[in-house]
């Protein structure tokens, strides 16, 4: 099963805000102005961080919802074509899975760990990460099957970081397509 991430861009020339915003709505600062030329004269392309409500021009650059705390999510041969790019891996399986094995150079920070015959969330989860990742970094992460690595990349976005990218299928779709691994 492949998973799907959200995708969306606006482009917006200001002939088409014209007819839509007055010029009340900037001076009583419901809007803020953009400068007239963004990349491109007469264009403006632009991403919103949802708990700031700033102009976050990466989240245009992706071309993907991550500012708005949906991770964007890549099927196995992308994300060994990001690993290969430079990204960094971030399994979040528990110290046992990943001793089993994993994706070459991954780092393991738990997400949850076993308790008795559940799982439990690692309070220091974000303290950990960002004690190997910074802010910027971009970081593929990964699980066993992509369930706890999509809540993982979702708390990562909430927290700041903006590069975050879940691995769909997780470390089982990884080993049934045949990409590297070690022990």
């Amino acid at each position: 099963m492949e998973a799907k991430s959200i995708i969306s861009a606006a482009t917006f020339t200001s002939s088409s805000l014209a007819p839509v915003f007055g010029s009340n709505d900037f001076s009583n600062r419901k809007l803020l102005p953009l400068p007239s030329r963004v990349n491109y004269p007469g264009r403006w392309s632009v991403g919103i961080d949802r708990k700031s409500f700033r102009l976050c021009p990466k989240a245009s650059l992706r071309g993907n919802l991550e500012a708005v705390g949906v991770p964007t999510s890549v099927p196995i041969r992308v994300a060994h074509e990001l690993l290969l790019a430079g990204h960094r891996y971030l399994d979040v399986r528990t110290p046992e899975e990943f001793s089993a094995g994993h994706v070459v150079g991954a780092i393991n920070i738990p997400y949850m760990y076993r308790v008795g015959s559940g799982m439990s969330k690692n309070p220091k989860f974000l303290e950990q990460v960002s004690s190997h990742f910074g802010k910027y970094d971009e970081i593929i992460v990964g699980c066993q099957s992509g369930k706890r690595s999509m809540m993982a990349a979702t708390d990562l976005l909430a927290a700041g970081y903006t590069a975050i990218t879940d691995v769909a299928g997780g470390f089982a779709a990884w080993t049934q397509n045949g990409l590297p691994t070690e022990d």
